[in-house]
This record gives C-alpha cells, structure tokens and sequence, in this order.
C-alpha cells in the first residue's frame, strides 16, 4: 500500500491565513445561528475548498463582511465585519459607522489590538458593538467534549423559576458577561442560563446562572 499518498491527502497546501479565516466565519455561522438568526445551512457546511474557491488565498477582510436577520422578527439585523491585521484606529470605526444608514448591532472581528480612542466610539454607539478576536472563533466553544449544554431561559422561563424558588436574581449563581458561553450567546445582564452537565463526564445535574 502507497502510504505516502494517503499521508498526503491530509496535508493542508493551502494558506494558513485562509484556513483562520476559514474557520473564524464558521463558528460566526454557527453562534448566529444559535443565537435565532437566518443563516443558511450550506453556509455553515462550505468546505474550505469551496470557501478558498469562493474568496481566494489572500483573503480581503472586506469581502468576508455579511448581515443577516433573526428568524423571529426580520426587521432585526446583526452586521458582520472582519478587519485586517493592522492595528484598529478611530478613522477605520468612524468610516464603519458614518456608512451605517440603518443602525444595527455589529460584530467586529479583530486580527490586532484596538486604540482606546477606538474602542470608546464601539462602546458609545446607539446599539451594541462586540469585539473578537479571530484567535476566539477558530473553535466553537460549544462543541467541546467538557463543556456542558447551555439554554437560554426566556423572561416567561426565567420568571417562573424565581418563582418556583422564590429567589431573586442575585440569589441565582453568577455568569459574568465577559465569559466565554456569554459572549457566544450574546448575553446581557440579568438573563438566566440552565446548565445542564451530562453524566458521562460528571454526575448529571442542572444548574442556573444569572448574567452579571
């Protein structure tokens, strides 16, 4: 048997560059679409090839940019745009957001850092801009073997369990916002996260966290 060949079907010949970005637009893909909002299946499933097909080796960060709408209410938007490997100033997000004619919230994704002059005008835009690194969307964080299952408890769900345990929100274990599943899900504070941790890995239990 000609091992030689089989090894060499698993070599990656193309650009490491590609592959990142590649892989980046994937779990953006996948947290969009965990998060309520329209993205096609087949976006999701494109294979490197056919994304190196479609973009090239030396992939323009500007050509990677999408938007996309939630499921439930299509009048809700969320912007994608990725950024080169440049440092980001205020000039680039003022171009961003001089050029927004429809407000939407934006995810911003980074390849270097942000000047703080910069990263003041994400935070005092009229809607919500997040900030990732593209080292952050390489994987998704919830397809991990050890992470557990998260849901997000609509308000109805949420108020329900207080009351079920006449508890108030600060009496429910803590997720910061900065936190990893979080910031996947696109949290804000005073949402309610069930936990669901599966027995193959430690004793099957539930838990809740409040988003602080």
């Amino acid at each position: 048997m000609d091992t030689g060949s089989c090894i060499c079907n698993y070599v990656d010949d193309g650009s490491v560059e590609s592959h990142r970005y590649y892989l980046a637009r994937r779990t953006l893909m996948e947290m969009l679409q965990d998060r309520g909002y329209d993205v096609d299946a087949s976006e999701i499933n494109l294979s490197l090839l056919e994304f190196r097909t479609r973009y090239g080796q030396v992939i323009d960060p500007k050509d990677l940019k999408f938007s996309t709408s939630l499921v439930s209410d299509p009048s809700k938007k969320i912007l994608v745009i990725f950024f080169s490997t440049d440092v980001v100033k205020l000039s680039a997000i003022r171009d961003i957001l001089a050029d927004r004619q429809n407000i939407t919230p934006m995810i911003f994704v980074l390849q270097n850092k942000m000047t703080p002059q910069a990263k003041q005008a994400t935070i005092e835009w009229k809607f919500k801009i997040e900030l990732f690194q593209i080292t952050d969307l390489l994987m998704n964080i919830t397809k991990h073997i050890l992470k557990p299952c998260h849901e997000i408890l609509s308000p109805e769900e949420k108020q329900k369990l207080l009351t079920k345990y006449s508890l108030e929100d600060k009496q429910l274990p803590c997720m910061l916002q900065s936190d990893a599943i979080a910031r996947y899900y696109g949290l804000e504070k005073g949402q309610v996260v069930k936990v669901m941790y599966d027995g193959d890995i430690t004793d099957s239990h539930v838990t809740y966290r409040c988003v602080v």
